[in-house]
């Protein structure tokens, strides 16, 4: 039996009393939060079978593009060979933790969405599609005003315009780009939303909205009540913790021209009061590489 399904097996119980919409192979990573630890899952490995592409390996764990890509560099994203050894990334560094709220980490194209059960703290972590560098996706804190269930595509001015072809409204259905759920953001025309391009989560496609597997929406809009605040941060690294080992996490932002990896990297460790715990080595190579996955680099 798989040991990441034995050590978690509490927390899938609690996720699948909460999701009545559980998909056993397609499904999002919820983890129990405790001693203080910010380093959560473990990663995986795949061997390709019948032709597969790396986007359909990332779906059938739960992942984005992004994530598959940035962890397996030397395998064709179309072609990655039958036998082809895959690293599933299912571990991550959660970021500062906001009680009953949605944090959504524009670098890494994932949500966060934290919640109570009991005594006990959750987190459910879900991969997306963001906008463009034309049609970015705005950072700030926001509330979810409205959910809307089937909802109808009211087609913006500016997609008009690129697609004078498109009606003025697309009803629901299997070709609304909206899927089957969708909650509004306060103070913006953005929504956190499903798909009818799965192959658009973990890039970089929408005009500005957040966009989920079409699985997964159901998941998260069951559980997220209305006024619920939403978090949106642009954070390439993550430094956290676990069982007294230090991990970073580097995610390539095309976004962040300039951006100091390193620095950024080593000033939250000095803040944190963790540069004598690690490997300089190791903090280099990590940050060059930019996996995307938590990487342990104690000494």
């Amino acid at each position: 039996m798989n040991k990441l399904f034995i050590k978690f097996v509490p927390v899938l119980l609690v996720y699948i009393a909460l999701f009545s919409c559980f998909v056993e192979s397609v499904y999002a990573q919820t983890y129990a939060l405790s001693n203080g630890d910010s380093v959560v899952g473990i990663n995986q490995h795949h061997t390709v079978a019948d032709r597969e592409s790396l986007i359909e390996v990332a779906r059938k764990y739960g992942i984005g593009f992004n994530s598959i890509h940035n962890a397996n560099r030397d395998l064709d994203e179309f072609i990655p060979g039958d036998g082809a050894d895959v690293l599933i990334p299912t571990s991550f560094i959660i970021p500062e933790e906001k009680k009953s709220s949605i944090v959504i980490n524009l670098s890494e194209m994932r949500l966060y969405y934290f919640f109570s059960k009991g005594k006990s703290r959750y987190v459910s972590t879900f991969p997306i599609g963001i906008g463009t560098d034309i049609s970015s996706t705005p950072t700030g804190v926001f509330k979810i005003t409205h959910k809307i269930v089937k909802p109808s595509w009211y087609v913006p001015l500016s997609v008009q315009k690129e697609h004078p072809e498109l009606p003025k409204v697309v009803p629901p259905g299997p070709e609304n780009p909206l899927g089957t759920h969708s909650m509004r953001l306060s103070s913006s025309a953005y929504l956190i939303h499903g798909t009818h391009r799965p192959y658009g989560v973990g890039r970089r496609v929408s005009h500005g909205c957040i966009r989920l597997y079409p699985e997964h929406i159901p998941q998260l809009f069951s559980i997220v009540p209305i006024g619920t605040t939403v978090h949106i941060i642009q954070q390439p690294v993550k430094v956290g913790q676990r069982e007294g080992r230090v991990y970073i996490s580097v995610n390539n932002d095309d976004q962040l021209e300039g951006f100091n990896y390193l620095g950024s990297v080593i000033g939250i460790l000095k803040q944190k009061n963790l540069l004598d715990k690690i490997n300089t080595e190791k903090l280099y190579e990590t940050v060059e590489m930019k996996k995307g996955y938590p990487v342990d680099i104690t000494e």
